[in-house]
């Protein structure tokens, strides 16, 4: 790790002077007043924080959430209608500013019928020598704002952001930005021609509550101070107000501390590039922000206590009641269902189909460097064409798990990233978060939140990939109803090779299927008890992270000795569906048979386990391996014919197809 939490992004080291950057971070609250806008200044505000720190963004994630679609009552109605505009949003603006968007996840709950969840992550290239940093120091240095001119757009964005939901938030659509990707691409060239210089000490992007928040975060990271003349900051309307410049959250702007002298030199850069540039103010020694209006000082306020000194709240946390009544179910607990009836219902899920509808509204393939595409299963991977080597990037979370154990189903968060990550054949390094809950104020909320992180914090420490960046976004309510606990998790790993960048459908007829891990009957938080029964219960079982450590090894050294021909994981709906995923995906059917102590156990959730498509000539040396590593491995079938089976179930290739593939089209586009 180069730079850990507290900076724009993370940053760790990928070998031969390279370092990646990458941070998720949320939109949720203005997604959901005007899911366009919303959701691309979503995009717009993750890709300043990768240029601010001097990388070139090569690759955007998405983690989204939303209420119930099905049906046509008015949520699902109005909810299909944030879908189609969320990602008409995030489309829109990474497509215009030429980055790549390679993967991601889409969930639906009831949980997020009044407030859904628009989660961004970037990730972006630099020399590991060439960072920059969000800081103001040295006397007397200058304090210059480039890029858009200031208007009233997003005046209290931050407040409504950090706000619970009620009915009349819906009209709260002039305190949500909007965005300019074209000015943005302007802005991002202009950034990283300066940084060639020599000339900024700093630099910080205006995200939520504009210039105060980037002001006060450069001064405060290093106690100096600040003087401003907010008549001299670009605008673009007439009587604007000091609090108008201060906490708009217009898009597309800088703040830069230059070296003094180099004031000249920048403005011509960001002149050249067509771009709003001016002096505003000057580092001082004072630890104080003072703020000047036409000569006069509007505000005089010490930096720290806003910034670095900040108060540490310890609000009261109680554990749920409801816990108790959702841990002692099971799924013995339900009317027993037919193999056949629940094989089709759990792969008709929203939650199982393929995305395509939205991952093709989006570029995935501009900059010629993606390796594995949307679509394509598990993790997405981008070639690093300076080192030959690639980078491989998840972003996963089950929010059921986190609602029936929220400690637990945040460690899992990080397993399962780490695992689809592991299944590309790239070594899991590293994860960014993005931690969605409801209102802190609320000791059940405050609870699950803290467990939350507790659970991130074993998780990672044991898989020793550490935290580099990240978000907090609470008071994710409406009506005093919360979202479920959502700690969003996107993992990036390195593959050494580019070349060896491994495949999850099925590659061959005639292949063998070799099953690793152990399958135990685990149903707690599943997709068979949410869609087959509508409710979320059950409990998680303990998991063992050397288990976890051991698949991940048996798969990155298997790939790198060229044995495996596809790698995938099983979890959501369980070796039924990631084997029909599989098939769907290679248009090559499968059959698969295996001994369980119960037949619906094909659709249970247990922790640890892949799917390895292997040469028959190769079954015992990747048998070999595993049991070396301590590791349970059966053979359950071959790949090939025209259908999918598994045990008892089976339905066409075709079938299984048009379902996979048509049913969220099928969905969200009903009312069009």
């Amino acid at each position: 790790m180069i730079q850990g939490p507290g900076e724009n992004a993370g940053v760790i080291d990928i070998g031969d002077g390279m370092a990646a950057v990458f941070k998720m971070e949320s939109h949720n609250h203005p997604s959901f007043i005007e899911p366009f806008q919303g959701a691309a200044t979503g995009v717009g505000g993750i890709l300043r924080d990768i240029f601010t720190m001097g990388a070139r963004p090569v690759a955007n994630l998405n983690a989204l959430r939303f209420g119930k679609v099905k049906g046509d009552d008015d949520i699902a109605k109005y909810q299909r209608h944030l879908v189609r505009g969320v990602v008409d949003g995030i489309g829109s603006y990474g497509n215009c500013m030429g980055v790549p968007t390679i993967g991601g996840e889409v969930s639906f709950d009831e949980s997020y019928n009044g407030n859904i969840l628009v989660n961004a992550f970037s990730l972006g290239l630099v020399k590991s020598d060439e960072i920059f940093l969000g800081v103001a120091s040295g006397i007397g240095n200058s304090v210059m704002y480039v890029g858009s001119k200031t208007g009233r757009d997003g005046l209290g964005g931050a407040v409504m952001s950090s706000d619970s939901f009620t009915e009349e938030s819906k009209s709260l659509r002039p305190t949500v930005q909007v965005g300019d990707p074209f000015t943005e691409k302007l802005l991002l060239e202009a950034c990283l021609e300066l940084f060639k210089t020599d000339h900024v000490v700093g630099i910080q992007d205006m995200g939520a509550a504009g210039l105060t928040s980037s002001a006060f975060e450069m001064a405060g990271k290093t106690g100096a101070g600040l003087i401003m003349h907010l008549d001299k900051v670009p605008a673009r309307e007439e009587g604007m107000t000091p609090y108008d410049f201060m906490l708009s959250e217009s898009q597309e702007r800088m703040l830069i501390c230059a070296k003094k002298g180099s004031e000249q030199a920048i403005i011509d850069i960001f002149e050249k590039w067509e771009l709003d540039v001016a002096v505003i103010g000057e580092v001082t020694d004072t630890g104080r922000m003072e703020l000047m209006w036409h000569g006069e000082k509007c505000a005089d306020m010490p930096i720290a206590p806003v910034s670095e000194e900040a108060p540490v709240l310890d609000r009261p946390v109680a554990r749920p009641k409801y816990l108790d009544e959702v841990n002692a179910k099971s799924v013995e607990s339900y009317p027993a269902v037919d193999d056949q009836e629940a094989y089709e219902t759990l792969l008709s899920s929203m939650e199982v189909s393929d995305k395509a509808w939205v991952y093709n509204q989006y570029d995935s393939m501009v900059q010629t460097n993606t390796t594995k595409a949307p679509g394509s299963l598990d993790a997405s991977c981008i070639r690093i064409k300076e080192n030959g080597k690639a980078l491989a990037m998840s972003s996963d979370c089950n929010p059921r798990y986190c609602y029936i154990d929220p400690k637990k189903g945040a460690a899992l968060a990080v397993v399962e990233s780490g695992r689809n990550v592991a299944m590309s054949g790239a070594r899991p390094l590293s994860i960014t978060d993005c931690l969605n809950y409801g209102n802190p104020e609320n000791p059940e909320v405050m609870w699950q939140f803290a467990q939350g992180c507790e659970g991130i914090k074993e998780a990672c420490s044991e898989l020793n990939t550490p935290v580099v960046s990240g978000n907090v976004s609470l008071y994710n309510e409406t009506n005093g109803i919360s979202v479920f606990p959502t700690p969003a998790i996107a993992m990036v790993g390195l593959n050494e090779d580019e070349n060896r960048v491994l495949p999850s459908a099925f590659q061959e007829e005639g292949s063998q299927l070799l099953l690793v891990g152990e399958t135990k009957g685990e149903f707690g938080g599943s997709l068979y008890i949410k869609a087959l029964h509508g409710e979320t219960a059950g409990s998680l079982p303990t998991f063992d992270y050397k288990s976890e450590l051991a698949l991940w090894e048996l798969v990155i050294e298997a790939n790198k000795k060229g044995l495996l021909k596809s790698a995938k994981d099983v979890n959501v709906g369980g070796l039924a569906i990631a084997l029909s995923k599989m098939a769907a995906v290679s248009n090559k059917g499968v059959e698969a048979e295996i001994d369980l102590e119960d037949s619906k156990y094909i659709f249970d959730e247990s922790q640890s386990r892949a799917l390895l498509e292997v040469s028959s000539e190769n079954v015992e040396a990747v048998v070999r391996m595993a049991m070396d590593l301590g590791i349970k491995v059966t053979n359950i079938g071959t790949v090939g014919g025209e259908t999918v089976k598994v045990n008892d179930v089976e339905l066409s290739l075709e079938k299984v197809k048009d379902v996979y593939f048509n049913t969220f089209a099928r969905t969200i586009e009903q009312d069009l």
